[in-house]
């Protein structure tokens, strides 16, 4: 496996918009199919956005994002170092409750391949790792696969 880039960025709202950015380009790079670009940047959008709400309470602090290469898988880690969370309770709502946010795990899962969440040694801080085949089509970000 190939680490393509790491990145640090501060959990802030604004820091997301440079960091889409960033993850197209790089998937591009790497193959990703047209169909599968804005859902992997959405879900890493998704992921990071629940790390700024959920895990640091919208406080400025760190989270890393790694991007891994191995044949034709793309692994994205996002990395936070806030308290680790219970990942059992890590669950969409139901998508029969309609109200406006709260899918970002949903949209997490039907994107990717597979998704993992670690808790890091030391009970501070919590990893996700995604994976996606980067020729494995999505047909949409919403629908079932």
């Amino acid at each position: 496996m190939i680490r393509l880039e790491r990145i640090h960025l501060l959990s802030r709202a604004d820091m997301l918009k440079p960091l889409r950015k960033f993850v197209r380009l790089l998937a591009k790079k790497q193959g990703c199919s047209e169909g599968n670009l804005d859902c992997l940047v959405m879900a890493v959008n998704e992921a990071c956005m629940n790390v700024i709400q959920h895990a640091y309470n919208d406080n400025d602090e760190e989270i890393i994002v790694e991007f891994w290469k191995e044949k034709e898988d793309i692994l994205i880690k996002i990395i936070d170092f806030a308290e680790a969370v219970d990942i059992n309770s890590i669950k969409s709502r139901d998508l029969e409750d309609i109200r406006p946010g709260g899918l970002g795990v949903h949209i997490i899962h039907k994107v990717m391949d597979s998704v993992v969440y670690k808790n890091n040694s030391g009970g501070t801080g919590n990893v996700l790792e995604m994976r996606k085949k980067l020729n494995n089509p999505v047909a949409s970000c919403m629908n079932e696969k």
